[in-house]
């Protein structure tokens, strides 16, 4: 009974975090990302403020989480699907490239209003750091489990050149506030800063 009762609550926590990060998300595209308050937000999802900040820790918290949310988690399948003759590196960069370069139909519109706005912008780079974890463990399935430091390394290196791409993606070109590279390049910016990961990749792979 007490696994029962542990499970039911999980389901309804993550049922009101996405009900949240939907609401949020929704608002922003429908009225502005500034015209939208936590208590917008709240209201549209049916609870209270206070349970919002149980959730999210800003308005540009929730709005970013309805584009990356479980980001992290496909980025991991992905790479552990991907059949033993496709080397790590490709499968790493694949798998980084699918799911930051092509968000899907349904949020491309959010994440050209992500790109135009800074604070959001800022909350977009930061939510790179939560693949560190996952991707340890994928890399690590990969390698057979018998090197968990190379692992946690190699996983590291790889966030860290995410973080660059999409930094440089992010900046304003021109010197104009709100207009940034087009996403049509962010695969090629993806590809190029974890190219030089490639060997460390390979010679991990090759030890295992």
């Amino acid at each position: 009974m007490t696994t029962k009762a542990t499970g039911l609550r999980e389901r309804k926590k993550q049922a009101t975090r996405e009900a949240l990060r939907d609401a949020a998300l929704r608002l922003a595209l429908d009225k502005g990302p500034d015209n939208v308050r936590v208590e917008d937000i709240a209201e549209a999802a049916g609870v209270s403020p206070r349970t919002y900040n149980n959730y999210f820790s800003s308005r540009e918290h929730a709005m970013v989480d309805g584009v990356v949310a479980d980001r992290e988690a496909r980025i991991a399948t992905a790479i552990t699907r991907r059949p033993s003759g496709i080397r790590l590196a490709d499968a790493v960069t694949q798998a980084i490239v699918e799911q930051y370069a092509d968000p899907g139909e349904q949020h491309r519109d959010a994440l050209l209003l992500i790109t135009a706005h800074p604070v959001l912008r800022t909350t977009f780079l930061a939510a790179t750091d939560a693949i560190t974890p996952p991707l340890t463990d994928a890399i690590g399935a990969r390698l057979g489990g018998a090197d968990d430091l190379t692992a946690q390394v190699l996983a590291a290196a790889v966030t860290a050149a995410v973080r660059v791409a999409v930094e440089q993606w992010l900046q304003p070109a021109g010197g104009l506030p709100g207009f940034v590279i087009t996403s049509g390049s962010l695969s090629d910016r993806l590809r190029a800063a974890l190219a030089p990961l490639a060997p460390a990749l390979d010679a991990a792979e090759a030890g295992a």
